[in-house]
């Protein structure tokens, strides 16, 4: 099948970095003779119909925006045989020949049913969260850490003000990538992640009491969202040593801001390399980060894959947080 049309669309939560992955379809795909169409608001964009054309200056000044402008949805209809059909029916009448998708596991699930239905489709990995499984890194999780990072230096000035203990919340879903790496970068005191179990005393109080015993006055504690509510553990904190403390959850100021340059040249090589599969005739693959190239897997692959969470990294960590 001769690809001339291609899509591309961005699904599942916004992460810095999709503007710059965008911008990199669009003009790799002009550049190798492709027309490109956009599609707003995810699948259910491609559901409505909710599609137009794209030119080279459609994408001018988006590579240092967060967010994306094609904007982005869940769609609950597109899970279903009926929304499916629907998004075949309308790539049909847009001329569309394959789409690029930028999103998550959920949006790669759903590259995979068009890709069944003969619409050949890329996904490439967005996400703060670092936890899709094929890949090493995600678009958008550098400037995610970056972000959480200066937020909590931040809070750290009055916690060390007031001789407090804060329990920080960053994001991350069901994955600790997010918060070990925040938590390494401000030197955190005790870092909290699903892929860990923890015991409250060892590992939360005893290092609190040993760091104390050294003569440090303040103390941080990381904990990513699917651990627990961070209220709950700052209270028993308090209960338990007598140190007043106060939680803080960073929440979706994380998903947002100027994207780090590793997060743009990143977006921009995996958006290159989706449109060279696309233009080949290539479907059901996505993107991934692996070993420092830019590779790609069959997409029922990818999501069987397990991603192993650096425990070396967590335990190094848990050494030099005296």
């Amino acid at each position: 099948m001769a690809i001339k049309t291609i899509g591309v669309l961005t699904s599942g939560g916004d992460a810095p970095g999709m503007n710059a992955a965008v911008r990199s379809v669009v003009r790799t795909a002009i550049s190798m003779g492709l027309k490109v169409k956009g599609i707003h608001h995810g699948y259910n964009g491609l559901i409505e119909g909710d599609i137009f054309d794209m030119n080279v200056r459609s994408v001018s000044d988006i590579i240092h925006r967060g967010g994306t402008v094609l904007y982005t949805a869940r769609s609950p209809l597109f899970k279903t045989e009926e929304g499916i059909n629907l998004a075949v029916e309308n790539c049909k009448k847009h001329g569309i020949d394959g789409i690029v998708v930028i999103g998550g596991d959920g949006s790669f699930r759903g590259a995979r049913d068009l890709s069944l239905k003969g619409i050949p489709c890329i996904g490439v990995p967005g996400t703060i969260d670092n936890d899709i499984t094929s890949t090493e890194y995600t678009i958008g999780f550098d400037t995610a850490m970056n972000t959480a990072m200066e937020m909590v230096d931040k809070l750290r000035d009055t916690t060390q003000s007031h001789e407090r203990c804060s329990v920080v919340e960053v994001m991350g879903r069901h994955a600790g990538w997010l918060a070990l790496q925040t938590g390494i970068a401000v030197g955190a005191t005790t870092i909290l992640v699903p892929e860990v179990p923890y015991d409250f005393d060892k590992d939360i109080i005893a290092a609190i009491k040993a760091s104390q015993a050294t003569g440090k006055m303040h103390y941080i504690i990381v904990v990513a969202e699917g651990v627990g509510n961070v209220h709950e553990i700052a209270k028993e904190i308090e209960g338990k040593t007598g140190i007043v403390t106060r939680a803080t959850v960073l929440g979706h100021v994380q998903r947002g801001g100027s994207p780090t340059v590793r997060d743009r040249v990143m977006a921009s090589e995996m958006g290159y390399e989706a449109v060279k599969l696309l233009k080949d005739g290539i479907g059901n693959r996505v993107i991934a980060y692996r070993d420092n190239k830019i590779v790609n897997f069959d997409i029922y692959e990818a999501l069987k894959m397990e991603k192993p969470f650096d425990i070396e990294s967590y335990k190094m960590a848990t050494n030099i947080s005296i």
